[in-house]
């Protein structure tokens, strides 16, 4: 297989961006627009719900811009 690219994409993630709070942050969203308002009849219609959301989450999606100025976090 010589000559072929590789198969991997190395993307940089900020210090303090991980591509897990990305994760938790799209389930907060998806907790608090659907789920938590929403009322289902079956898993099939749960399921469908999501699916929905996600295709028009992904159509009106805007880039998250992170800011972090170097002074650490405090509580609210």
């Amino acid at each position: 297989m010589a000559g072929r690219p590789p198969r991997i994409s190395v993307t940089y993630t900020p210090k303090h961006a991980s591509w897990l709070n990305m994760v938790e942050l799209f389930f907060s969203i998806l907790a608090r627009r659907l789920l938590r308002r929403g009322e289902f009849t079956s898993q099939e219609h749960l399921a469908r719900k999501i699916l929905n959301f996600i295709t028009h989450y992904n159509h009106h999606a805007k880039p998250y811009r992170w800011r972090y100025d170097g002074r650490p976090l405090t509580a609210a």
